[in-house]
C-alpha cells in the first residue's frame, strides 16, 4: 500500500504516513489508484523516444530525463546512441514488468 500523497510505501495496519504526515485511508480495494500510468505507453516511449528521456518524464523521474536530454543534446547528438541504447533498455523493463512503479510509487496498469 502506498500514500496517496506522497507516494512513500507503507506498512499493512500503518494509520500515518511516516514521509509527510498524511492520515492513511483504510481502503480494502488495492487497486483504487486514480492517476495510474500505463505501462504500454511508458514503454513505448522508452524504446522510440528514450533518446530524449521522453519516458522518464512521463513516469515522474524527472533527473533521469533531464540527463538522458541533456546528454542527447550537450553532445550534440553525438552520443545520442548512449541515451538510445539506455531508453531502449528501460523501455524494455517497463514493458516486461522489471519497473513496475512509477516516480511516485504508483504501480503502473497495463
Amino acid at each position: 500500500m502506498y500514500c496517496k500523497k506522497c507516494g512513500n510505501k507503507l506498512e499493512e495496519g500503518q494509520q500515518v504516513c511516516l514521509a509527510c504526515g498524511t492520515l492513511v485511508e483504510q481502503n480494502n480495494n488495492v487497486n483504487s489508484y486514480t492517476n495510474q500510468k500505463s505501462k504500454i505507453a511508458g514503454g513505448l516511449l522508452g524504446i522510440f523516444l528514450g533518446g530524449l528521456g521522453v519516458h522518464n518524464f512521463y513516469l515522474g523521474y524527472t533527473g533521469k530525463a533531464v540527463a538522458q536530454l541533456l546528454i542527447t543534446i550537450l553532445s550534440c547528438g553525438f552520443l545520442s546512441f548512449v541515451s538510445a541504447i539506455w531508453g531502449l533498455i528501460e523501455g524494455i523493463l517497463i514493458l516486461t514488468g522489471s519497473i513496475n512503479t512509477d516516480a511516485m510509487g504508483v504501480p503502473l496498469r497495463d
